[in-house]
């Protein structure tokens, strides 16, 4: 079986799925999507994903079944590390209350940690590599809120060694595009002023499969 993983090699989300493929060491093909040039609202891209968005993943599992396509970066990265458990590192704990760690690790990223990730880069990443104005006043505000939220980070990283919990997961994955995409934008002081989220930045960003992904894409 080969898995199939369609997005961009600068799409932050493309991205974490193809970290995740490595973690896994899960052999894929990478099939370009001319984000740029707006191929994902295309109407056959869209027969597909409804949304337009990327990536996508198309699995093909047994002859007699039809492909299996997951459309949400969560929902594929979750369904790897269920689907190729053993393979490599162990992305989603088992153990109940390792498992809670987990959770409410996945938790923080999606309300504490993405949104403004997402929305400083892209008023600072993004907007001028497309030769769009930034909105500075929002970036302003998201930098701010991203400060408050790691100061957080720097308290509940003191007390564990990753995010969800003393296991590297997919919470700390989830992090990884965005993070990076931060430092890209000029804030490599969020994580390098607080001790704690310093310490775990650069050992999650270090890794061999993220190392491979930022170098190289997807």
């Amino acid at each position: 079986m080969v898995l199939k993983l369609y997005g961009s090699s600068i799409s932050t989300c493309t991205r974490t799925v193809a970290v995740t493929c490595k973690e896994l060491n899960i052999p894929y093909e990478f099939i370009s999507v001319d984000w740029a040039g707006g191929e994902h609202k295309t109407a056959e891209f869209t027969a597909i994903h409804p949304f337009g968005q990327i990536p996508y993943m198309v699995c093909h599992i047994y002859a007699c079944f039809p492909d299996f396509i997951s459309q949400c970066l969560c929902a594929i990265s979750r369904y790897l590390a269920k689907r190729y458990t053993g393979n490599g590192a162990k992305l989603i704990p088992t153990d109940p209350k390792e498992e809670a760690l987990f959770e409410q690790g996945v938790s923080i990223e999606s309300s504490n940690f993405y949104p403004s990730a997402v929305g400083y880069a892209s008023e600072k990443v993004f907007k001028p590599m497309f030769g769009a104005t930034p909105n500075e006043t929002r970036a302003a505000e998201c930098l701010a809120t991203l400060n408050t939220k790691l100061d957080a980070y720097n308290v509940l990283l003191g007390k564990q060694k990753y995010i969800g919990g003393n296991e590297y997961t997919l919470a700390d994955i989830f992090h990884l595009a965005y993070g990076a995409a931060l430092i890209q934008g000029g804030q490599v002081t969020l994580f390098e002023s607080r001790p704690n989220v310093a310490r775990w930045w650069k050992e999650i960003s270090n890794r061999k499969a993220w190392l491979e992904v930022s170098e190289k894409g997807a």
